[in-house]
């Protein structure tokens, strides 16, 4: 009844099962993790900015990195910025999804050490994305900063290629190394989006604080990967069934249609026996009288 089953096409059927069911398994538990991360980051990220300021230097130190524990902590650091040095970052973004820059500025503390400083975003409203754009001047003199620390960027996390042969003072990615070596200072690991003091005008526009409220939709699409898993199995057992049920009704339907072809040759068989009697005893009737007619 069910050999069907070992077709080709059956069995590429039931490989393909026996393969969804393991993946979607795994990319549900992808999910969850995931969704695991955001909510332990959601945590980090209250936690860092509810926490007091502490010094930069107490946190991080030149050449090394940021420890996710202190992802968008908030940190402090006098000095003065060194706006010659300054560079900025193509390609950001600000709420409105305008695209623009981000512009970094070294900030030299008064050890010699340099914090860098994302100081915030300007449009793109240059003639070319080659030409440096007009940058809003840094405070001058001796001031203390407050912003929230962040790791350097990099490819994997952000998703944004580190494009050599950019034009001058133009980077991709924050890499306090790369600025070390471009500065011929020690730069502090990382760097921060600066919260205070506040711009004097509208440029550049402050980076905004991270949403650590939402969890997005991981959990939802987890559980969705685990219902497509379950519904793989039944789904091959209806199909399997619902094909065992048609090629029975199909080899039913072929029995009924040869029994009724052997009834009707039976009958015909059967009218031809009748027909070929009454023609003989017709054939006698008229025999009878011209042998009356003869007898004298």
């Amino acid at each position: 009844m069910y050999r069907f089953l070992l077709s080709r096409q059956w069995v590429l059927l039931t490989l393909l099962a026996v393969a969804l069911v393991p993946t979607m398994i795994e990319l549900g538990f992808w999910q969850l993790h995931r969704h695991e991360r955001r909510v332990e980051l959601n945590t980090v990220i209250a936690d860092s900015l509810a926490a007091e300021p502490v010094a930069a230097e107490s946190l991080t130190s030149p050449g090394a990195e940021v420890d996710k524990e202190y992802l968008y902590r908030r940190v402090t650091a006098t000095g003065r910025f060194d706006a010659e040095d300054e560079v900025v970052v193509r390609r950001r973004t600000n709420q409105d999804e305008k695209v623009g820059f981000h512009v970094l500025t070294p900030f030299v503390l008064r050890d010699g050490k340099v914090l860098l400083v994302n100081r915030g975003w300007i449009p793109a409203d240059g003639p070319s994305q080659t030409e440096f754009p007009k940058v809003p001047a840094p405070p001058a003199g001796e001031i203390t900063v407050t912003g929230r620390l962040m790791p350097d960027q990099t490819t994997a996390e952000s998703g944004i290629k580190n494009v050599a042969g950019l034009p001058d003072r133009q980077i991709m990615l924050i890499s306090s190394e790369q600025e070390a070596e471009r500065l011929g200072r020690p730069v502090l690991g990382g760097y921060i989006e600066m919260t205070a003091p506040e711009s004097g005008g509208d440029l550049p526009e402050a980076i905004p604080a991270p949403d650590h409220d939402g969890i997005g939709n991981h959990m939802a699409y987890a559980v969705q990967w685990w219902l497509f898993t379950a519904a793989v199995p039944v789904g091959w057992v209806i199909l399997v069934r619902r094909e065992a049920r048609d090629r029975a009704e199909a080899s039913g339907s072929e029995s009924d249609s040869g029994a009724e072809s052997g009834a009707g040759a039976e009958s015909e068989s059967g009218s031809e026996s009748g027909s070929e009697s009454e023609s003989g005893g017709t054939r006698e009737q008229d025999q009878a009288p011209a042998a009356v007619r003869a007898a004298p």
